[in-house]
């Protein structure tokens, strides 16, 4: 490419000399010439037109209506199917992107590259505005940073050491559900599942992230806790033709004035809930660092993550506006997400019968165990240990992935690894793939966690028993759980993945082992809602948010 610029650019040194001797005005010539080399620029630029995929919906907006509106992985799978695991996808105005479910391609960008695959500036600035600058908007050196600070809240002893609290939320969720079963005729009810498992994360995430009760499985009456509710339906969910097309061609400069000044419902909502976000964290910083000044800091992430960063340097500490952004990403991104993962878990647990009877046969087998041995209820081990469980939950978190894509742009010209090799449109088959500097990429983990030669041909079917499969392993290491990419990888693995799989453990425990699930008919109706994260929405009644509706009756016991 260097040799192909040096020469390309010789016509137009001669042409400058003439027009020069001819007397042209050096401004116009200095115009002149840079429209010449954005010209240049563009023909010699790497293309990835070659590269098979649909045709765009339209010119303005390409394919990325179907891509956002969609429910969650209907264009991933559609578009593997016909194209395979890299797909030529059209941005606005013609801009070639690409849609990568690739294994190899994928552990190039999330393993190897580092920060080679930076975020696209239109998303992070959705970040922002929900979670404030922190892990989820920062990148390269920013996120090394902050991530370094953050870690020593989030390690497998820390996460270990909240299963007490995570299985005391459950417990006081099993006596709001108790007594609504005693209340009604038949001892049963259907239960809008998805709000009370957002209730119920809010409760553990703030326990265990901030020592802070906000006692939502016992009182909805708190503004706080509202705010947060339907904060990533409301803003995220089933975005119009407008907002795309605002999200894609405005500059960032243009989303933060918006996101400041709009008074468009779903931002408002954004507003109001980062303002009562930093005024809770901003009491609870002060009291964390005033309590470590005392010799009296406590274990919750809080606590460490204030520890943690009064020991660093001051050039690598976090600013106050970025503890806050810290807090802000953990209660939404950690408490909904794992609200939505029990969701999906619990949804499959309900449409398969056979799956929840062999469950609470093992949760029941090692309570008993547990009574044996003289304790009272189950630990971190005891959750490791139940083989069957470990199986629902990694076959549901394929199936269902709360967070479906990730979106990337390459920091500088790359080559992408395929496992796959690609016929182009002109015939040729390579087996890799050049890409240019700023070319937008979609990860597509829904679309990798369905991949057949990973997973198998029943790789679109629910199937918990693949996990006990004596099966060779295919394909590169890409995901810490279950080489799954649900939690992502690489640097930007997620921070609380373990925190996350043994609150989601130690609840569906909880729940299974005392309660009956099965589906309604409401299911048939039942949206997999693309919000950033995977929600559970029901057709026509998108705005009232998560809605998963299950029949509940108490468990039968020996």
């Amino acid at each position: 490419m260097y040799s192909l610029a040096t020469g390309a650019m010789k016509p137009l040194h001669y042409l400058n000399d003439i027009l020069l001797t001819w007397g042209v005005d050096p401004i116009v010539l200095g115009l002149f010439s840079g429209l010449l080399f954005l010209i240049y620029r563009r023909a010699a630029r790497i293309t990835i037109s070659h590269v098979p995929g649909p045709e765009p919906e339209s010119f303005v907006l390409g394919n990325l209506p179907e891509i956002f509106q969609s429910q969650v992985g209907v264009p991933d799978f559609k578009y593997q199917r016909l194209y395979g695991d890299v797909v030529r996808i059209k941005g606005p105005f013609g801009e070639d992107r690409l849609l990568v479910s690739d294994p190899k391609a994928l552990q190039y960008i999330f393993h190897t590259s580092g920060y080679g695959f930076l975020k696209w500036p239109e998303r992070t600035e959705i970040s922002r505005i929900l979670m404030g600058r922190g892990l989820l908007w920062a990148d390269a050196d920013i996120h090394k940073r902050q991530r370094k600070v953050m870690l020593p809240g989030f390690g497998a002893p820390e996460s270990k050491a909240f299963v007490p609290i995570f299985r005391r939320v459950g417990s006081e969720l099993t006596a709001q559900w108790n007594d609504i079963l005693a209340s009604a005729p038949d001892q049963s009810a259907v239960l809008n599942v998805a709000s009370w498992l957002s209730r119920a994360t809010m409760d553990s995430i703030g326990e265990a992230a901030f020592d802070y009760q906000f006692g939502a499985l016992t009182s909805t009456d708190n503004e706080f806790m509202k705010a947060y509710f339907g904060l990533m339906s409301d803003t995220l969910g089933s975005p119009p033709r407008s907002a795309i097309f605002m999200q894609t061609i405005f500059p960032v400069w243009a989303l933060q004035l918006m996101a400041k000044y709009s008074q468009a419902r779903n931002l408002v909502h954004a507003r109001h809930t980062a303002k009562l976000a930093n005024e809770v964290t901003r009491q609870l910083v002060e009291s964390k660092a005033e309590a470590l000044l005392q010799g009296k800091g406590n274990k919750d992430i809080l606590s460490l993550l204030v520890k943690a960063n009064a020991s660093e340097q001051s050039s690598t500490r976090l600013t106050e506006e970025e503890i806050f952004a810290q807090m802000r990403t953990i209660l939404l991104a950690g408490h909904e997400t794992s609200a939505t993962t029990l969701c999906w878990v619990l949804l499959e647990i309900a449409k398969n019968p056979d799956v929840q009877k062999r469950l609470r046969e093992e949760i029941r087998a090692t309570q008993r165990a547990i009574h044996a041995r003289g304790d009272s209820d189950f630990t971190a081990a005891d959750l490791d240990n139940m083989e069957y469980l470990a199986a629902v939950m990694k076959e549901s978190m394929r199936y269902h992935p709360a967070v479906y894509q990730n979106y990337r742009q390459a920091a500088k010209d790359d080559v992408l690894p395929l496992s796959t090799p690609i016929r182009t449109n002109d015939g040729q088959i390579i087996k890799d793939l050049p890409i240019a500097q700023g070319t937008k990429i979609i990860l597509s983990i829904a679309g990798y966690n369905r991949n057949v030669e990973l997973f198998g041909e029943d790789a679109h079917v629910f199937n918990p028993d693949r996990w006990f499969r004596e099966t060779e392993k295919k394909g590169p290491t890409l995901g810490v759980y279950g080489n799954l990419l649900t939690f992502a990888g690489g640097v930007r693995t997620c921070i609380g993945w373990r925190f996350a799989l043994y609150e989601v453990l130690a609840l569906t425990v909880e729940i299974i082992n005392n309660f009956e699930l099965a589906v309604t008919p409401e299911i048939d109706r039942l949206r997999r809602e693309a919000c950033l994260v995977m929600l559970p929405t029901l057709e026509g009644e998108q705005l009232k948010g998560e809605n998963l509706p299950l029949h509940v009756t108490l468990a039968a016991r020996d």
